[in-house]
């Protein structure tokens, strides 16, 4: 789907465009208006449309564009940015919607490996941005822009800053929510270390490593827009990314603290259940010891013997005097284990 808006200095709100009354070329917009096309779910006619005709890019631009549709399994393309001679390129992953849900429901189980793609494309004049699922970042900026239009006059720099900005927001619940499980997670470590436990520690720990892989490599991409080194991003406006790098910076180390504190509770889970085991182990062990006299005894005591021993097989007093030596023996094997602060 095609979705475009465009500003000029006479108008204080956006006019939707429709697709067949686009300029022919980003060429044909003025220098004083501002065009954002934002293709959702695209068909590739409407991507030959944009990028072929409207705004031809470069081929390896246009390869990263489509990955996800070209290689369905291989997941979305790695955060980067790149100047071209009349356009920047930029590349980012934002959470996936599903994410979004699960982190807000208590429940943040979806693999990161299907984590979306928004691609963007800027000039002076148009912004260009692709992405095959629908995205809340893109779509609460369409909403901020529609109530505000005067801001959107600033340049496509300060749009896909506005993106960017949502974009990074969106990491605040999960990783309050990845916390707070933790800090469960770390009482049962300690109390029931259970199996299920430790498979909920490793879920937790994929998650956490690729939101660290995936935020480490925005993180690059923001510092390069911070550092003025690209024409395309206003003096002016590079504060705002600054901003929005800040923001990123501290959702990276609250990421890296919890995959720090993950892989502490798994070291600290398999600590606890090797003593939980060395527990059982020594107590069955105990019980081994003590019974083994007794059974020692059993054994002896039920051969077949007539008067060589005292008192006799048929003694009246034969079986209690088993019985209580047994008792006997299992009183002082417990004696020597305190004695010994063995238990």
């Amino acid at each position: 789907m095609l979705t475009a808006h465009r500003w000029n200095a006479a108008t204080r709100t956006p006019e939707p465009v429709a697709a067949d009354a686009l300029p022919a070329t980003a060429a044909d917009v003025p220098a004083d208006d501002v065009l954002w096309i934002d293709l959702t779910d695209p068909t590739p006619e409407e991507e030959e449309r944009v990028f072929g005709r409207f705004f031809r890019v470069h081929d390896l631009t246009r390869g990263d564009i489509t990955k996800p549709r070209r290689e369905a399994g291989q997941g979305a393309h790695l955060p980067k940015v790149e100047e071209f001679a009349d356009y920047l390129f930029v590349v980012v992953n934002p959470l996936p919607t599903a994410l979004l849900e699960n982190a807000a429901t208590g429940s943040p189980q979806v693999r990161l490996r299907d984590r979306p793609q928004l691609s963007a494309v800027l000039t002076p004049t148009v912004l260009l941005t692709h992405h095959y699922t629908p995205l809340a970042c893109v779509q609460q900026v369409s909403d901020y822009v529609a109530r505000h239009g005067e801001c959107a006059r600033r340049g496509p720099d300060y749009l896909f800053h506005l993106i960017l900005d949502a974009m990074v927001d969106e990491y605040a619940p999960l990783v309050d929510r990845v916390s707070g499980r933790l800090d469960r997670l770390e009482s049962h470590v300690f109390r029931n270390p259970t199996p299920d436990t430790l498979q909920r520690l490793l879920r937790l720990k994929r998650l956490v490593s690729g939101l660290r892989k995936t935020l480490i490599l925005e993180r690059e991409v923001l510092a390069r827009l911070t550092r003025g080194e690209f024409e395309l991003v206003d003096d002016r406006e590079i504060a705002y990314y600054r901003n929005v790098y800040d923001h990123l910076v501290r959702y990276t180390e609250l990421v890296e603290s919890a995959r720090e504190m993950v892989s502490d509770l798994m070291e600290s889970h398999l600590a606890a259940a090797s003593n939980r085991l060395n527990q059982v182990m020594k107590l069955l062990t105990m019980i081994s010891t003590v019974v083994l006299p007794m059974t020692l005894i059993a054994g002896i005591y039920g051969m077949n013997f007539e008067d060589s021993v005292a008192p006799s097989y048929h003694s009246p007093y034969g079986f209690w005097f088993a019985l209580g030596l047994m008792a006997g023996t299992g009183l002082v094997s417990y004696a020597l284990f305190r004695w010994r602060r063995w238990v």
